[in-house]
C-alpha cells in the first residue's frame, strides 16, 4: 500500500489574507456596481477570496457591505478633521476640505464616481435600517466636525460674533452632497471647483 504524502489542500481564506486590501476591494466594487448591483461572486472576484472565505472574514452581503461603509466614513472623517485643524485658517481649511472631496469624487477608471456612502447608501435607506443607521452615524459626524471648526473660529474672531455654527456646518455639508452628485452626475469638476470656491466666501465671509 501507497501512502499517499500530498500535503492536503487548506481550505477558507489563504494565508495572505489581509483584511484590510480585502475590505478596500470590496468597497471599490460597490462603489462600481452599487449596493444591490453587487454580487457575492462580484466580492470574491474582487478580494480574491471565495464565499466561504468571505462569510468567515466578513459575513454577508450586507455586512460586508457595513464594514466598507464604516471603513469609508472613518478614513475620510479623520482626514477631514486633519484638514480643518484649526491650526490651518478657516477659509483655507474649508477650500481644502472641498477640493479633497473632488479629488475623491473625480477618482477612478477615469469617471466621476461621487461619494461611496451617498452614491451606494442612499438607495438602501428606506428599505434597510441598519444601513440607514450607519449612513445617518456618518453624516451625524459630518456635521460635527463642521460645526466644531465653525465654532472655534467664531471664538478665534474668523467668523462674526452672531455666526450660527450649526446652520453653517449644515449649509458646508450640503456643499458636499451636491458636489457628490453633481460629479456622478457628470457636471465637469472645473465648474464644481469654481461653485466650491463660491460657497468657501459664503461660509467664511468675503477675505
Amino acid at each position: 500500500m501507497v501512502q499517499n504524502t500530498a500535503v492536503p489542500r487548506r481550505r477558507g481564506r489563504p494565508r495572505a489574507y489581509d483584511p484590510d486590501v480585502a475590505l478596500q476591494r470590496a468597497l471599490e466594487t460597490f462603489w462600481k456596481g452599487g449596493y444591490s448591483g453587487t454580487s457575492l461572486d462580484d466580492l470574491a472576484t474582487a478580494t480574491g477570496m471565495n464565499r466561504p472565505s468571505l462569510y468567515a472574514g466578513f459575513g454577508d452581503k450586507r455586512a460586508i457591505y457595513l464594514k466598507a461603509l464604516e471603513h469609508y466614513w472613518q478614513r475620510n472623517l479623520t482626514a477631514m478633521r486633519n484638514t480643518l485643524s484649526p491650526e490651518r485658517p478657516l477659509r483655507e481649511a474649508v477650500q481644502r476640505v472641498f477640493e479633497g472631496a473632488l479629488a475623491i469624487y473625480f477618482s477612478g477608471d477615469g469617471r466621476p464616481r461621487g461619494c461611496f456612502a451617498f452614491g451606494t447608501a442612499t438607495t438602501e435607506l428606506v428599505a434597510d435600517p441598519l444601513i440607514r443607521a450607519a449612513f445617518n452615524r456618518g453624516t451625524s459626524s459630518l456635521d460635527e466636525c463642521w460645526e466644531t471648526r465653525f465654532r472655534i473660529a467664531r471664538e478665534t474672531g474668523e467668523l462674526a460674533a452672531d455666526a450660527d455654527p450649526e446652520t453653517l456646518a449644515g449649509l458646508a455639508s450640503a456643499v458636499l452632497s451636491r458636489l457628490a452628485m453633481r460629479a456622478r452626475a457628470g457636471t465637469p469638476r472645473a465648474e464644481l471647483a469654481e461653485f466650491a470656491r463660491k460657497a468657501v466666501g459664503t461660509l467664511c465671509g468675503k477675505p
